[in-house]
């Protein structure tokens, strides 16, 4: 291993266990890394900057904005109270009412976190007041929250799509099927300790109380279908789909539901504002970091090193597996892709993995790392929420991992479960 790569990640771990931010870390590691090896350090700006004016990466600032409005709109509670009045009456209801709310926001805002604020901030205390244990119910909001970046439209599909050169609209389909498989063993395992602890049921909603919620929740529903179906279709890029979700939830909140007004607006442009500063700044500092890797050989050491370990297909997968999850307790799902694909899409290009395959394969694995401390940042939200503290947090979630875990392994060793939808539509 050469010097170059000992001192860069050396120093990029180094900073984080100075607990600096990721973005800062990355950058500055790669900065001094250029400087002490006599690298050319002009490069840094016009890198960073290249890396954040991609008009792919528009869609990011969009669906923050998104997201945003939808759940000021009131969409994100009308959605919440459908899901409860189609299966609050089982046997693990709430629970079940809790994974169903995260599909339907995660097909609207494309983000974990947004997903986890917007469907925890409503289901947590319902599921306590229904019954549930505290820690229980943010484990699972927070485990389910990262479903946000499975199913389509998802920021992490985007920044992998720019990356590794992939189709995002190929990437948004394959993930349809593998983000409901999350969903369901995340409901299994809800209904499970629900039965195991006797938590009451609700009462069973009506007929009329089911179509009343059925048609307030209309427009929430309308808007994956939109979103979506544009795409899909072809009437409008993932990057137009971001601003089509924009125009749609001003619509719905402005004219339909009226709960938001002008008077919001400036709020609301300033918190997806802030959201969209954070995340550039990481792409920012994040491609100097890939920069390196690639023009140093770094990556290519490092895949070769990979492969005279493991020589086969399922091996590799298993051993890429373990890195992104020890990854993903450190850094977020952008960071990653920026570090490590550079190493790994040789390596899935040699042993010819399918790049739409393991782009879901690796989401899903960093949307486990949003839910394993330190640095899980839907665990924070859920803390925040909830009021627990992160230890009592961190118990409440390891059923909801490991229910997660085996989604992965499923989807990691069945790669039709991604491919099957995207082939289907002949999609190439």
């Amino acid at each position: 291993m050469s010097g170059t790569t000992i001192w860069l990640f050396g120093s990029f771990f180094l900073f984080l266990c100075l607990n600096m931010p990721i973005a800062v870390a990355l950058g500055l590691s790669a900065a001094l890394t250029l400087l002490l090896f006599d690298l050319p350090i002009q490069s840094l700006p016009g890198t960073m900057v290249s890396a954040m004016t991609g008009f792919t990466l528009l869609a990011i600032p969009f669906f923050f904005l998104a997201g945003l409005i939808m759940d000021r709109a009131g969409i994100s509670r009308r959605l919440v109270a459908l899901a409860e009045k189609l299966s609050g009456h089982y046997t693990g209801g709430m629970a079940i009412v809790a994974v169903i709310s995260a599909c339907f926001f995660a097909a609207i805002a494309g983000s974990g976190p947004a997903t986890m604020a917007a469907v925890g901030a409503i289901l947590i205390p319902a599921m306590v007041k229904a019954g549930y244990r505290k820690d229980m119910a943010a484990g699972l909001l927070a485990t389910a929250g990262g479903i946000g970046i499975i199913i389509p439209p998802s920021i992490a599909y985007i920044v992998y799509g720019v990356v590794a050169e992939a189709s995002i609209a190929k990437l948004f389909i394959a993930g349809i099927v593998p983000g409901l498989l999350v969903g369901a063993l995340l409901a299994l395992t809800g209904y499970i300790i629900a039965k195991k602890e006797n938590i009451p049921t609700q009462p069973k909603a009506s007929l009329r109380e089911l179509l009343q919620a059925l048609l307030d929740a209309t427009w929430g529903l309308l808007a994956p279908v939109i979103i979506l179906g544009g795409i899909y279709s072809g009437i409008f890029t993932p990057t137009e789909s971001a601003v089509v979700a924009v125009f749609y939830g001003l619509f719905v909140g402005l004219f339909v539901y009226k709960e938001i007004t002008l008077r919001d607006l400036p709020k609301i442009l300033l918190e997806s504002s802030k959201s969209t500063a954070m995340v550039m700044l990481i792409i920012a500092a994040a491609s100097t970091f890939a920069w390196l890797i690639t023009v140093e050989g770094i990556a290519e050491d490092l895949a070769k090193a990979l492969m005279s370990i493991a020589s086969d297909k399922y091996t590799m997968l298993l051993m890429i597996n373990l890195i992104l999850l020890l990854a993903g307790m450190f850094v977020d799902a952008i960071s990653a892709f920026y570090i490590f694909l550079p190493i790994f899409l040789p390596i899935i290009d040699q042993m010819q993995i399918d790049p739409v395959h393991f782009g879901v394969m690796m989401t899903i694995n960093l949307a486990i790392g949003l839910v394993t401390p330190p640095v899980g940042m839907d665990l924070y939200v859920a803390c925040g929420l909830a009021k627990l503290s992160l230890k009592e947090i961190s118990i409440g979630v390891i059923p909801f991992i490991i229910a997660a875990l085996v989604a992965l392994l499923i989807v990691t060793y069945v790669p039709q479960i991604s491919l099957w939808l995207p082939n289907l539509m002949g999609m190439k």
